[in-house]
């Protein structure tokens, strides 16, 4: 590995966080922490019980207030501290551990679970209270439009715009943890290929898009990606 690349895009998803110890997004049989996802993550199940969800997310924050990040996480803030490139992160992952980390420039597409949105005014502040259907914004002082600022299934991903100039500028494209079946998310590596940049994947075994990479590196990312970086910085210039 020889080449020094100039814009880097990481996608990261539940499989970078398991390995922290939280649990991953959505299980074989349909549910998240033990609720039907069509009752905690849909826009139809919020604005039918608001409270019911509400709760879910409020239960949610404590463990990932407390969890740390992993070798995989803090692997990226060497990346972004000593190779010579503009790196970005999009992060499927509701939780902040990229910027427990010290990640810089990452980009939750599916929301943050430390974040309320209020649907009256657009407002969006950082809170680890709990929150619910009786609560107030405190921009514009309205009761009953807080929403956590997840996005829910029949909502829009978040950023997306700028993603795209991302994916259309890098020249090298990581993707980490990621089941490579949720979209658009899963067709990003189609988009940065198409514009030229170099495609790595790495996850715990074949995912269902494995044709569309380049490299494959399987095994647990806190051990993988520390490794591929260190041989990215040893073999860039640096100086």
């Amino acid at each position: 590995m020889t080449k020094t690349y100039k814009n880097i895009v990481i996608l990261t998803g539940a499989g970078i966080s398991a390995e922290s110890g939280l649990a991953t997004f959505r299980s074989s049989d349909g549910l998240w922490n033990n609720h039907r996802v069509e009752d905690v993550a849909t826009i139809e199940a919020f604005y039918r019980n608001p409270n019911v969800v509400h709760d879910f997310y409020n239960s949610m924050r404590p463990e990932m207030q407390q969890v740390k990040p992993n070798a995989a996480h803090t692997a990226i803030t060497k990346l972004q501290q000593f190779y010579p490139a503009d790196i970005s992160v999009v992060t499927q992952n509701v939780d902040i551990l990229h910027e427990k980390a010290g990640n810089k420039n990452v980009f939750h597409i599916h929301g943050q679970i430390n974040q309320i949105v209020c649907l009256n005014c657009g407002n969006v502040f950082e809170t680890w209270n709990d929150v619910s259907a009786q609560d107030v914004c405190p921009q514009c002082h309205k009761k009953g439009y807080l929403k956590p600022n997840i996005v829910f299934f029949g909502e829009n991903l978040l950023y997306m715009n700028h993603v795209d100039s991302l994916l259309q500028s890098c020249d090298l494209f990581i993707s980490i943890g990621t089941s490579g079946v949720v979209y658009p998310a899963a067709g990003f590596v189609q988009t940065a290929k198409f514009f030229g940049a170099e495609s790595y994947e790495f996850n715990m075994e074949k995912t269902s898009n494995n044709i569309l990479f380049d490299h494959h590196i399987y095994g647990p990312a806190g051990t993988t990606f520390p490794k591929f970086v260190e041989n990215l910085l040893s073999h860039s210039d640096i100086g």
